[in-house]
C-alpha cells in the first residue's frame, strides 16, 4: 500500500507541475478544460486520498495532532469536489438603470436569476492627482419580490443576498456598466473552510504537541553540542567608464531643487528626484553618473540635450545584441545614429513582427525603450509637474499635453510656456533667477495641487529613502560579514568574536527594519506588493529569526549573514523593478499582507534548510547535528507555509469568489508543499533516516522554491507574476 501512495503522489506532483508549462504555451483556457477540469484529474486526487486513507488507517496513527492534520487535507479536498459538482457560477453584465433577472453561465448559457438586480451608479475610484484606480465600486439594488436591499460591490468587498455572492470583475469602456462575478457554494465553502480551519489549528498544535516530533527534536541531546560552519562566495564587480568632455549641467544647489518639485511617476505623485534615480540606474546601472547626482544628470537631458546625447551614459549589459553588433559597454545615445540611421531599427520593427522570443531581438526592443525614454524626456512628455484643479479632481499635466477646454487661459498659458522660460534663464546662465523660479513652481504645485501631494511625513521619508541606497550597502555588509564569520568559525574564533556579529547583525536587522518602515510610509500600504520588497521581507525574516536563534546555534549568525546577503543581492541585480507605486486595487487587502508575509517568512525558515543540507556535504562529520538543525526549522516552515497557502486561498475567494484557481504560482506553491511535507515523514520512509539521504533531498527540494518564486515570476507568468 506504501509504494501505491508513493506513486500516486509522485504522479500528481508530476502532472502539477507539466501543466504550469503546458499553460504557457496553449493558453489558461486550454489547462482548465483538458487538465484541471478534467474527470481524470478529479479521479487522479480522489485515489490519492483514498488509498492515503487507507494506508493512514493501516498504521493506526493514534495521536490526535496528527490525525487532525491529515483529516483537514480530506475535508479540504472533499469540499474541493463539492465546489466543482454543485456550485454555481457566472457573470452578471449591468448597466446603469437597468434591471436584470438572468446570468451568464461559464457555458455561455443565460440562466434565471431568483431575484433582480439593478445598477444604480458606477464609479472609479483614483488616487488623488493620478490615473492609478484606488477602487472599482458598483452600487446596486437586489429585489427577490418579497424584500429589498441596496448594497455595494468593489474590489475585496464582496455583496451576498440568498446565498448568492457578487464579486466586482469588471466594467464598460463607457462606464457605464459594470460586471460582477456571482457564485452559489452552498455546500463546497462550508466544507472548504473546515478543512481550513482544522489545517490552521493541527499545523499550529504540531508544533506545541507535547508527544509529537517537533518537541522531542528540541529535547535532542545533540541541541547540546557544539556548532558547525558553512560556505559562500563573493563576488567581484569591476566596470570601465570612459571619459569625454563634461557636459554642461545644473549646478548641484539648483538641480537639487528641481529634484524637490512634484511630479506624477508610475501613477503617484513623488518628488521628482525619485524619477531622477530611477532614469539615471534605468540608463547607466547606478543611482549617479560620475560625479554627478542623479538630478543633475535627468536635468542634463532635459536642458542640455545635445550635450548629453554624446554622452556615454548607457550601460550596454553583455548579451546577444552587444556581441553580434560589437557594442562597447558604455555608449551614448548618439551611437545608435550613424550614416545609415537608426542602427536598431530592422531588429527593433522584427521584434514587433513575431519575433518576441528570440534574446537577440528582446535585447533590441529593450534598449529601443531607453532610447525612447531620452528622446521623451528631451519633448518633455514624462514631466507631469504641474497640477490643475477641476471640479475637485485634480489632474496633472506635462508642457506637450492636451489642455481641456476648461481651463482658463492663465493656466492654459503658464503650463505651455513655464518651461521655455525657465530653459530662458538656464541657458543665460541666471541661476539666481532659475532657483526663484523653481521656489515659485513649488509654490504652484502646492497650490493647486491641494490633496493630490503626498504629506510632509511622506515627503520626508522619500528623500530619505532616496539618499540611502539601503539594498546595496547592507548587501555588501551581510556578505562581506558572512564571510568573515565563515573564517572565524574555521579558526574557532566564534567565542571571542560573537559579540561583535551580534552587534553587526542587529545594527543590518535595524537598518533595513528603517527601509522597511519607509517604504511603508511613502505608499501607505506595507512592503510586499512586489518582488523587490518581498526580497527585503525575506532577508529581514532571516535576520529576525538569526538574532532569535544565535542564543542556542551561533552559526546561525552566519547562516543570517549570508543568506540575508544573498537575498539582499538578488534584489540589487535582479531584474525586479524597486519603483514604489500604488497597489492594484484587488491586492490593497489585509488577507493578501498576511498571505505574503507567511509565505515569506517560511521561504525564510526553507532557505536555512538548504544551506544545512550544502553545509553537511561539506562537512560531513557534522551531518547528524545539521539535520536536527534543519528538522528544526522545517517544521516551522511547513506550519507557515500552509498557513500562507490557504489563507491566500481565502484572499482569493473574497476577491473574486474562488479559492484555488490553479495559477501557476498557487499551483508551484501546493507541489512546495507537498515535496517539503515528504520530509517529515521519515517512519513510513526510511531512507530520509540516514543524514546524507536528509540532506541530499532537501537540497533539491529547494529547486521548487526556486520555481515557485522566480520560474513563475519570469518564465510561466500568470495572475501571480507580479509578486
Amino acid at each position: 500500500m506504501k509504494k501505491i501512495v508513493i506513486a500516486f503522489y509522485i504522479v500528481v506532483i508530476a502532472v502539477m507541475a507539466v501543466a504550469t508549462i503546458i499553460e504557457k504555451y496553449q493558453g489558461t483556457s486550454y489547462v482548465a478544460d483538458y487538465l484541471y477540469g478534467s474527470w481524470w484529474f478529479s479521479l487522479l486526487w480522489a485515489l490519492l486520498t483514498l488509498v492515503a486513507i487507507a494506508y493512514f488507517l493501516g498504521r493506526k496513527v493514534r495521536r490526535l495532532s496528527t490525525v487532525a492534520l491529515h483529516l483537514s487535507f480530506v475535508l479540504i479536498l472533499l469540499g474541493a469536489l463539492l465546489t466543482h459538482l454543485t456550485a454555481t457560477k457566472g457573470i452578471v453584465c449591468l448597466r446603469v438603470g437597468q434591471t436584470i433577472d438572468q446570468y451568464m453561465s461559464s457555458d455561455m448559457q443565460l440562466k434565471p436569476l431568483p431575484f433582480t438586480v439593478t445598477l444604480n451608479r458606477f464609479e472609479v475610484r483614483y488616487h488623488e492627482g493620478t490615473n492609478a484606480p484606488a477602487d472599482y465600486v458598483s452600487d446596486i439594488t437586489i429585489d427577490d419580490g418579497n424584500s429589498r436591499s441596496k448594497t455595494t460591490v468593489s474590489m475585496n468587498n464582496i455583496a451576498s443576498f440568498h446565498g448568492v455572492r457578487f464579486y466586482q470583475s469588471s466594467f464598460d469602456e463607457d462606464m457605464q456598466g459594470s460586471i460582477l462575478a456571482m457564485n452559489s457554494d452552498p455546500w463546497g465553502i462550508p466544507v472548504t473552510y473546515g478543512g481550513y480551519a482544522l489545517l490552521f489549528i493541527s499545523l499550529i498544535w504540531m508544533l506545541f504537541d507535547p508527544q509529537g516530533t517537533y518537541r522531542r527534536l528540541l529535547r535532542s541531546p545533540l541541541l547540546k553540542r557544539g556548532m558547525m560552519l558553512i560556505f559562500l562566495l563573493s563576488t567581484v564587480n569591476c566596470q570601465l567608464s570612459t571619459a569625454s568632455a563634461a557636459p554642461r549641467v545644473l549646478p548641484q544647489t539648483t538641480a537639487e531643487k528641481f529634484g524637490q518639485l512634484f511630479m506624477v511617476y508610475n501613477d503617484r505623485v513623488c518628488p521628482v528626484q525619485t524619477f531622477a534615480i530611477d532614469f539615471t540606474k534605468k540608463m547607466y546601472g547606478k543611482r549617479s553618473y560620475q560625479d554627478y547626482r542623479a538630478e543633475q544628470v535627468l536635468t542634463g537631458f532635459i536642458f542640455f540635450h545635445d550635450d548629453w546625447a554624446n554622452e556615454p551614459v548607457i550601460k550596454v549589459k553583455g548579451g546577444e545584441l552587444k556581441q553580434r553588433l560589437n557594442i562597447p559597454d558604455y555608449v551614448s545615445m548618439n551611437y545608435f545614429f550613424g550614416k545609415n540611421g537608426y542602427i536598431l531599427g530592422p531588429y527593433v520593427q522584427e521584434f514587433y513582427q513575431g519575433f518576441q522570443q528570440e534574446t537577440f531581438h528582446k535585447q533590441a526592443a529593450q534598449m529601443d525603450e531607453r532610447l525612447m525614454l531620452i528622446m521623451e524626456l528631451h519633448k518633455g512628455t514624462p514631466l507631469k509637474l504641474l497640477p490643475y484643479q477641476d471640479h475637485q479632481q485634480v489632474t496633472w499635466y506635462s508642457p506637450t499635453d492636451q489642455l481641456p477646454s476648461t481651463m482658463d487661459e492663465e493656466h492654459q498659458k503658464y503650463i505651455r510656456d513655464v518651461f521655455s522660460l525657465l530653459n530662458g534663464e538656464i541657458q543665460a546662465g541666471h541661476y539666481d533667477r532659475v532657483n526663484a523660479f523653481l521656489d515659485k513652481m513649488l509654490q504652484y504645485q502646492q497650490t493647486f495641487g491641494s490633496t493630490s501631494l503626498p504629506t510632509p511625513t511622506q515627503v520626508k521619508a522619500e528623500r530619505i529613502y532616496n539618499k540611502v541606497a539601503f539594498a546595496t550597502i547592507l548587501f555588501m555588509v551581510c556578505l562581506t560579514m558572512g564571510i568573515l564569520s565563515f573564517l572565524l568559525l574555521i579558526f574557532n574564533k566564534t567565542r571571542s568574536t560573537l559579540w561583535w556579529q551580534r552587534a553587526m547583525m542587529l545594527l543590518s536587522f535595524i537598518a533595513l527594519s528603517f527601509c522597511l518602515a519607509l517604504r511603508w510610509i511613502i505608499t501607505g500600504t506595507i512592503p510586499m506588493s512586489n518582488g523587490y520588497e518581498t526580497m527585503l521581507f525575506l532577508a529581514w525574516s532571516i535576520m529576525l529569526m538569526a538574532l532569535i536563534v544565535n542564543r542556542w546555534f551561533s552559526i546561525m549568525l552566519t547562516f543570517g549573514f549570508l543568506l540575508s546577503g544573498f537575498f539582499l543581492l538578488v534584489s540589487h541585480i535582479s531584474q525586479m523593478d524597486p519603483q514604489i507605486s500604488h497597489l492594484m486595487p484587488v491586492l490593497n487587502s489585509p488577507l493578501l499582507t498576511i498571505h505574503v508575509s507567511v509565505i515569506m517568512m517560511s521561504f525564510a525558515f526553507l532557505a536555512f534548510t538548504f544551506i544545512c543540507g550544502i553545509t553537511a556535504f561539506i562537512i560531513r562529520k557534522q551531518a547528524e547535528e545539521l539535520k536536527l538543525l534543519s528538522q528544526l526549522f522545517l517544521f516551522p516552515a511547513l506550519t507557515t507555509l500552509g498557513l500562507g497557502i490557504f489563507i491566500g486561498a481565502i484572499w482569493a475567494n473574497v476577491s473574486w469568489g474562488t479559492y484555488w484557481s490553479w495559477d501557476p504560482k498557487e499551483t508551484w506553491a501546493l507541489i512546495t508543499f507537498m515535496v517539503y511535507a515528504v520530509a517529515v515523514h521519515e517512519q513510513s520512509l526510511q531512507f530520509l533516516r540516514k543524514p546524507q539521504n536528509y540532506h541530499l533531498f532537501m537540497t533539491l527540494a529547494f529547486l521548487t522554491i526556486l520555481m515557485t518564486y522566480f520560474g513563475v515570476n519570469y518564465f510561466l507568468g500568470g495572475m501571480h507574476s507580479y509578486a
